[in-house]
């Protein structure tokens, strides 16, 4: 990051970079799109198993809860304490892992860490009295504290783990949802919540003989350090020494984990179809002292707010944060200001958002060239592409770790890898044998809603929420549907779309959702529902802003972007609000404060 003046920085060959954007873009489409993936299933359904905790027999559930939220991570876990500081209660979260955490109950490799600060990522630090240890926590200490809002809470009394839920159902008479898993059970609960997330169902790529390799091998969300040795906290992995170690995949999770597999390994082959840009990280623990002073009451909500207002939109007058996220806002603003008054127009405020981005990207290539000592691997690990194309990525080792002369970066020129065999991987006719192979490839994001979720919630009529949103998602403030009563939602879409701290999102919603449900509690109603009109009128007012600004057509394929593939007149609504996310905080904030929920009936 830097502080430079615009006129010190050197001039930059837009016409020349966007050339070569297109170029390196054209290698990598694919006519497969999301269909060159593969679940986890069938012949590789043994990847799948929870390797972190015994699954424990029980009896099927069959009783009533006041509220169900499919989905243990934070969605679940903030909804779930906001209910229960309104005094709403029994609240019980069906969860397919061994313990609430979400991603970060999966997510176990080594080195994986928050991409944005812990003081405005983990959520419910000021409720739960707890300081993170560093700017940027890792995940051991990520996913306690999701086990500490779970106690603080109360959370575990009713909670159902390695349960997935199979079918909800709206009962039109008895005036609740009636909800089955595949463990057996069969109970009703008047309301219910989904926070699902996107980073749930792991993917594989689909590359010709990849049943067929005989070493050992694990999808990173699924890491078997009883082969590596190791553990989550970064402990040496012995059981790779001497081992010819494979990872295939270069994305955020990769960029985490090949330091640790740098350092362990005898030999590390690094499998990289499109590099991500990686910038600084500048981790460091967190000052206690200086922790004391600024944690005064309603400090989380201060830093939320400020983060928001500096990276998306608001008026901020200081950086509490200081990220790669709110540089690239900075660099933005600096651009839009230097704009007279009556140039400030759509057209150019994209223009000025773009010469920001090729001033950052330029300053992340020469990176690469400043760290790493072969230039001709510099050049291959230089992202060709808009910072926010792909999941921007911070670190301070990656770049470190092909400096090892046992790190071997195997560039594919956007091809991919050709072929997996029984020994190992195949890159342009070339065989490179592998005792371990790692899959840091990520997780399903484009596929339809329901196919993630494992279920179609059937709403009123017999309705199913696939056939209500067949043609896009519509809700309003993405929480309600129409045809779903009592039914909440708890994810960014068409809200805030904050999509830089997705936390931010979900803290909102849950506070949305405690009230709504406390007032309906109190009103002795049975039934909250947005009204058809009021979620027209919100999908109206979606379609006014500038659309979708990650990703986009002419990226280089990836999640952001339908893997390059036109996604369809339903890509148009995940969107968020026109004005932007911190616009929609202070305007989600005042329908609230209003007690009158405009656009939702309660019946």
């Amino acid at each position: 990051m830097t502080d430079a003046p615009l006129a010190a920085r050197p001039p930059i060959d837009k016409d020349a970079i966007r050339a070569r954007y297109a170029t390196e873009r054209s290698k990598r489409l694919r006519a497969d799109g999301n269909a060159q993936y593969r679940r986890l299933e069938g012949a590789f359904a043994r990847y799948a198993d929870d390797p972190y905790t015994a699954r424990a027999e029980r009896t099927p559930v069959r009783d009533h809860v006041t509220f169900a939220f499919v989905g243990g991570g934070f969605a679940g876990l903030v909804t779930a304490a906001r209910l229960t500081e309104a005094g709403v209660g029994p609240v019980r979260i069906l969860e397919k892992g061994g313990d609430f955490g979400g991603t970060w109950y999966w997510n176990r490799y080594p080195g994986a860490q928050c991409d944005t600060a812990s003081m405005v990522y983990m959520p419910l630090l000021e409720e739960t009295g707890h300081m993170p240890s560093e700017k940027y926590a890792h995940a051991p200490e990520i996913l306690a504290h999701c086990r500490r809002i779970g106690e603080k809470f109360g959370l575990y009394r009713d909670a159902l783990f390695h349960t997935v839920v199979t079918a909800m159902t709206w009962d039109d008479a008895a005036k609740l949802w009636r909800i089955e898993t595949d463990r057996g059970d069969a109970f009703t609960a008047q309301f219910a919540g989904m926070g699902t997330g996107p980073l749930h169902v792991p993917k594989l790529p689909g590359i010709p003989g990849i049943e067929s390799f005989r070493g050992h091998a694990f999808h990173t969300s699924r890491w078997d350090y009883a082969v590596t040795g190791g553990d989550p906290s970064g402990a040496p992995m012995t059981g790779l020494a001497g081992k010819r170690v494979g990872i295939l995949g270069t994305g955020a999770t990769s960029v985490q984990c090949v330091p640790h597999l740098a350092r362990d390994a005898g030999e590390l082959f690094v499998f990289q179809r499109t590099p991500s840009s990686v910038d600084v990280r500048a981790n460091a623990p967190i000052d206690p002292e200086w922790f004391r002073g600024i944690a005064t009451p309603g400090w989380q909500m201060r830093w939320l707010e400020n983060f928001t207002a500096n990276q998306a939109g608001g008026p901020a007058t200081e950086d509490l944060v200081r990220d790669g996220w709110t540089d690239l806002a900075r660099r933005i603003r600096e651009r839009i200001k230097v704009l007279p008054p009556a140039e400030r127009t759509p057209a150019n405020m994209l223009r000025a958002f773009e010469d920001a981005d090729f001033e950052k990207m330029e300053e992340i290539r020469a990176r690469a060239d400043t760290i790493v000592g072969d230039s001709e691997t510099a050049g291959k690990l230089k992202a060709w592409y808009r910072q926010l194309c792909k999941r921007p990525c911070f670190h301070d080792a990656y770049l470190q770790a092909f400096n090892r002369p046992n790190t071997h970066l195997i560039d594919t020129d956007g091809r991919g890898v050709e072929r997996v065999t029984e020994r190992g991987v195949v890159v342009a006719g070339r065989e490179y044998p592998l005792d371990l192979l790692v899959y840091a490839s990520g997780f399903e994001v484009g596929t339809p809603w329901e196919s993630r979720a494992g279920f179609d919630p059937v709403g009123r009529g017999g309705l199913r929420l696939s056939q209500h949103w067949r043609e896009g998602m519509r809700t309003k403030h993405g929480v309600h549907a129409h045809g779903f009563p009592n039914a909440f939602f708890v994810q960014p879409t068409q809200g805030a779309n904050l999509i830089s701290n997705a936390p931010h999102n979900l803290v909102d919603s849950a506070r949305t959702i405690a009230l709504i449900v406390r007032t309906a509690l109190d009103r002795k109603v049975r039934e909250v529902e947005v009204t058809a009109e009021a979620e027209d009128a919100w999908v109206a007012l979606l379609l006014t802003g500038f659309g979708r600004m990650i990703g986009g057509q002419d990226c280089t394929p990836g999640y952001y972007n339908n893997e390059g593939q036109e996604p369809g007149p339903a890509a148009k609504l995940h969107v968020g609000y026109p004005a932007g996310a911190y616009a929609y905080f202070k305007y989600i904030a005042g329908w609230r404060e209003a007690g009158t929920f405009d656009g939702l009936a309660f019946r």
